[in-house]
């Protein structure tokens, strides 16, 4: 518990020992109000101050301002009924608002523990960084003040606080507050590391490759900070019932104070203003909406830190809610579904193998595409860039460059025919790079990609949540494709696409689904941004350090395990179940206790129940929203 959480539990507990003595205090009249106005005091100034604020500002109806005016109502109350002889509702006045003050303290400790994941993911905030000067020294620097292309140095136990290369050193790294995986993460010299990451082991200098305020840190924190401002629907209309709704039941209660007596005095009865004004003020009692106003964004805010926790990035609760209601989940191939590792497996060659696949390699180095790198990686040579010039990348077909002074063309199928060559067709399953030099078909070397092992389990588990379709959509051909979306069991596979293509097979899913339906695209969120944008969600999965994944994206994977989204999805679902549960509950009370409140059966202690306690348990029904079963999370 905070201070200010422990200073209202004093002083609950202060009044509730004082209310309960004064029931065996024998004394009456207005010495008895003077002593129940003492732990009345203790328990509801606050209240009483937020109510007066509110009305001096115009804002008049609020919960504060129904359990002012309840409360002070029955205190005045049990000052005429004392006065005539009756025993005051003193003990009922100082019950609401004491029993009103241990509701908001169940809700102020339930936002607490919802917010220690979100806190959590805080803590990766670097608060230095250090600079090695000319003498060895290490000086502690603000993170925002280090320039691109500076040597900091991370000692074991410290965070990395800039996104950078490691020059020197090699260390394993905790990444759990980032991506919910407790396994480390080793790296040595030349490997990129990302800001946010506590250094296990062995010193490491990086030589920062972005501003503080690029980094991957600060984009996460900033993602996490705003998340609040994208409200779901069904806060919104929480929040436009209750201004509405408010004001209705306190004019409903003035009507019921004012109406019955007057008709009675009209029909010549006695007009029985106590017992009308009390039903009036149990009426306000029970109508207060404290368990929508406070358990629906509870539940949200605890849906968003339980999938934070599991290095499950949700930009706001609309898209945890839209999350929930997928029915159509589309995959990008490559690094989504399968590792994007390549590998050359086979070279088909028409010039000898070795100058076939240096030609290829040298043509690709200026690329950062996965197949490239394998290229590159299966030379095993370093190259010299010098000899490539005129590079030019064509997209959906491959790339084409001067080598050594031969025009050296690699890439697919589509590349050979529109350089008017019939390439060779390959008998074995992978990605195909056919090699053209100075206009002739040299060659094909064959690439395969690998599955991820989570792959198949987690379209099973798709599949198990309701979704309808799962469809894969890849720019590779229509072998290797159809192998992947086998082995997968996924429902449809498209294949040998351009980018443009793949927003085009997006939108021919959109207009296919029934309304209410939402389709969710999973990508890298780098070369996909067109069609996360254009998906109802855009999920970026493998995330972690790509800066274009985290701001294309609505919700963000941070590791590359595609179990995370039906987790992801688990998680959206158990929430919105969680907030219908407490609106039909909290309705169903409150409609129920107002029809016996406005009949004078219900009592100010059923009110009690009826505000405070239906509150109380549909915050405890919200704070489910952040358990994750563990099982689950750390696959």
């Amino acid at each position: 518990m905070t201070k200010k959480q422990k200073k209202v539990l004093y002083r609950i507990i202060i009044a509730g020992i004082l209310m309960v003595g004064l029931h065996f205090v024998p004394v009456e009249g207005y010495f008895r109000f003077g002593l129940y106005l003492i732990p009345y005091v203790i328990i509801g100034y606050d209240i009483l101050r937020k109510a007066a604020l509110g009305i001096i500002h115009g804002e008049v109806f609020d919960e504060n301002f129904l359990m002012a005016v309840a409360t002070v109502g029955a205190m005045l109350l049990g000052v005429y009924n004392e006065a005539n002889g009756r025993e005051g509702e003193f003990a009922e006045g100082v019950a609401v608002m004491l029993f009103y003050q241990i509701g908001e303290l169940f809700q102020a400790v339930a936002v607490g523990k919802s917010r220690k994941n979100i806190s959590a993911l805080m803590d990766i905030r670097p608060d230095y960084a250090n600079i090695e000067d000319g003498e060895g020294n290490l000086e502690q620097v603000d993170p925002d003040d280090v320039e691109v292309g500076t040597c900091i140095v991370v000692q074991p136990g410290e965070k990395i606080p800039i996104d950078g290369i490691v020059l020197e050193g090699s260390s394993s790294l905790n990444t759990s507050a980032l991506t919910g995986e407790s396994v480390p993460r080793e790296v040595s010299e030349g490997e990129a590391v990302i800001s946010g990451c506590v250094n296990l082991s062995g010193l490491l200098k990086i030589r920062t490759t972005k501003e503080f305020g690029e980094s991957t840190v600060s984009k996460i924190l900033d993602l996490v900070e705003n998340s609040s401002m994208k409200k779901a629907r069904t806060e919104n209309f929480i929040t436009k019932f209750a201004r509405f709704y408010t004001p209705a039941v306190c004019y409903s209660a003035l009507a019921l104070a004012v109406l019955p007596p007057l008709v009675n005095l009209l029909l010549g009865n006695p007009a029985g203003w106590s017992s009308w004004i009390i039903r009036a003020l149990t009426f306000l009692v029970i109508s207060c909406p404290c368990a929508l106003v406070i358990s629906i964004p509870l539940s949200f805010f605890g849906g968003i830190g339980g999938a934070s926790s599991c290095g499950i990035l949700v930009k706001g609760s609309n898209y945890l809610e839209a999350l929930a209601r997928t029915k159509y989940v589309v995959f990008d191939k490559t690094g989504t579904l399968t590792k994007g590792v390549f590998q050359v497996t086979e070279v088909h060659p028409v010039l000898p193998s070795e100058e076939l696949l240096e030609l290829a390699a040298c043509a690709e180095s200026y690329s950062t595409h996965p197949i490239s790198k394998s290229l590159r990686e299966a030379y095993g040579r370093e190259i010299v860039k010098s000899r490539v010039t005129q590079v030019e990348e064509i997209g959906g077909h491959g790339v084409t460059a001067l080598v050594d002074g031969k025009e050296v063309a690699a890439g697919n199928e589509k590349l050979m025919r529109k350089l008017g060559l019939v390439p060779e067709q390959s008998t074995g399953t992978g990605t195909i790079v056919h090699v053209a030099v100075d206009g002739s078909y040299a060659g094909y070397i064959l690439i395969a990609d690998v599955v991820k092992e989570q792959s198949a389990e987690a379209i099973a588990a798709l599949k198990a949540a309701g979704v309808k379709k799962t469809v894969m959509l890849t720019g590779d051909s229509r072998a290797v494709a159809d192998q992947v979306a086998k082995e997968l069991k996924l429902d449809e596979v498209k294949s040998e696409l351009l980018p443009g293509d793949k927003v085009g097979a997006v939108e021919a899913l959109l207009a296919e689904k029934s309304p209410g339906e939402n389709l969710a695209f999973v990508g890298d969120g780098i070369n996909d941004a067109p069609v996360l944008s254009r998906a109802d969600i855009g999920v970026a999965m493998g995330a972690l350090g790509s800066d274009a994944a985290i701001e294309a994206a609505d919700i963000v994977l941070m590791d590359d395990n595609p179990l995370k989204l039906a987790l992801a999805m688990r998680i959206s679902r158990k929430c919105l179940r969680i907030v219908y549960e407490n609106i039909v509950f909290a309705l169903a009370v409150k409609a129920l206790c107002l029809i016996l409140g406005a009949f004078g059966i219900a009592n100010m202690w059923i009110a009690i129940f009826a505000d405070v306690g239906v509150m109380v348990l549909a915050v405890l029904n919200a704070v489910r929203c952040l358990k994750v079963k563990a099982r689950t999370a750390r696959r």
